[in-house]
C-alpha cells in the first residue's frame, strides 16, 4: 500500500448504470430500470488501493465493470490518465485495455477450460498484437514464475490446478501488459483463508514493484482493511461513506458503516462478548424500486421523516472523510 499526492489516475464522477426492464404483457412496455449503480463518484491515484465494500447486490461489481468499460455507462463521466473514456469505442477502447485490467471473482469460470495456461496468459499479447522481447513463451513463463506457478506447467489445462493456483493464473494474465489500474472483483472470496493471504500478499508485492493502482472489491472487511488505502462503502448503488482506511474503521460516521463493522469477527473472545452487534432489519430493497430520500432509511435505526423526504448529499465532515447522511454520528464499533 502506498499513499500518493499526485493527480488522480482514475476519476469517476456521478457514474450511473441502469438496466432497462420491460413488463411481460402482450405489448412490450418499459418498466422502471434496475439502478445497479446510481451516482457514484471517487478517485484513484497511481500506487493507491481503493476498497469497495457493501453487501451482495449493492452494485460493487457493476461499478467495477462499468468503470473498465465492460458495461456501457448510463450517465456520468469516467476519466483515466487525464482523458475522458466514458464513451470511447473501437481501436481507442482496445488501446485502453493495455492500461486497465480485471481479476475476476471466480477462478473456475474465468479461465477457458479448452485452452492451456500458456495460451490463456498469452492472450493479451495476441489480442493487442504485441510480441514481447524474448518471445511470448519466455515472457509467459516468467509471469508464471512471478506469481508462484511452475513455468514447466505451461502446457497444462485449468482443471489440473487448484483454486488458488487458478487465481494466480488470473493475476498473471492481468499483469501481462503491465497496466496502470487493475480492478480486483472479489479475487479471494472463493478461496480458503490461508490461500487468501497468499493471493493478497502477491497482489501487494506486484503493486510495490509496478506502482499499480487497485480497485479492490470485497465482502471481507478484514481483507479490505489490510490491503486498502481508502475505503468506499456502497449500498443500493450509492456511496454511503468514503474515507481513509484507518479513519473509516476507527471513526465510522454512517449507520450502515456501523452495522457492517459491527459484524467483523473479533479474535479475542473476551472482547467479542462485550462487542455490540448491530442487526439490520429486513432485506436489501429492490434497485428497481429504491426507497425515496435516503435509500438506507428502511433499515436505518435512526431514520426520521426527513430521511424519506430528502436525499442526503455527500458532504465532507472531516478532511478526506465523506458521508451521505442527514445525521452522521461517530461511533466505535470495533
Amino acid at each position: 500500500m502506498t499513499t500518493t499526492t499526485e493527480s488522480p489516475l482514475l476519476r469517476v464522477t456521478n457514474l450511473a448504470k441502469h438496466f432497462p426492464q420491460y413488463r411481460q404483457t402482450l405489448v412490450k412496455r418499459p418498466d422502471n430500470p434496475v439502478k445497479a449503480v446510481d451516482g457514484v463518484s471517487f478517485e484513484v491515484r497511481l500506487g493507491q488501493t481503493i476498497g469497495l465494500v457493501g453487501e451482495s447486490g449493492c452494485g460493487k461489481s457493476t461499478a467495477g465493470r462499468t468503470l473498465l468499460r465492460l458495461l456501457e455507462p448510463t450517465s456520468g463521466t469516467i476519466e483515466f490518465d487525464g482523458s475522458d473514456i466514458t464513451h470511447i469505442d473501437g481501436a481507442d477502447l482496445r488501446r485502453l485495455r493495455r492500461e486497465m485490467q480485471m481479476i475476476f471473482q471466480d477462478p473456475y469460470g474465468s479461465l477457458n477450460p479448452r485452452q492451456t495456461i500458456g495460451s490463456i496468459i498469452a492472450a493479451p499479447f495476441d489480442i493487442q498484437k504485441i510480441t514481447p522481447e524474448g518471445g511470448t513463451r519466455k515472457t509467459v513463463q516468467d509471469l508464471m514464475e512471478r506469481v508462484g506457478l511452475n513455468p514447466e506447467h505451461y502446457n497444462r489445462y485449468p482443471h489440473e490446478f487448484s483454486g488458488g493456483q487458478r487465481q494466480r493464473i488470473g493475476v498473471a494474465r492481468a499483469i501481462a501488459l503491465r497496466p496502470k489500474l487493475i480492478v480486483c472483483d472479489e479475487p479471494v472470496s472463493a478461496l480458503d483463508v490461508s490461500i487468501q493471504a497468499q493471493v493478497v500478499n502477491l497482489l501487494e508485492d506486484i503493486q510495490a514493484e509496478q506502482n499499480l493502482a487497485y480497485v479492490f472489491i470485497a465482502h471481507d472487511l478484514s481483507v479490505v482493511r489490510h490491503i486498502s488505502d481508502r475505503v468506499v462503502v456502497m449500498y443500493l448503488g450509492k456511496i454511503m461513506e468514503e474515507a481513509d482506511r484507518d479513519e473509516l474503521y476507527e471513526s465510522p460516521r454512517h449507520p450502515y458503516t456501523h452495522a457492517l463493522l459491527s459484524a467483523v469477527p473479533v479474535p479475542d473472545p473476551r472482547k467479542g462478548e462485550s462487542k455490540t452487534r448491530i442487526l439490520l432489519k429486513g432485506d436489501l430493497p429492490s434497485p428497481q424500486n429504491p426507497p425515496s430520500g435516503c435509500v438506507f432509511r428502511t433499515r436505518c435505526p435512526k431514520a426520521v421523516e426527513q430521511c424519506a423526504a430528502e436525499v442526503p448529499q455527500r458532504r465532507e465532515i472531516e478532511p478526506g472523510h465523506f458521508v451521505a447522511c442527514h445525521f452522521p454520528e461517530e461511533r466505535s464499533v470495533l
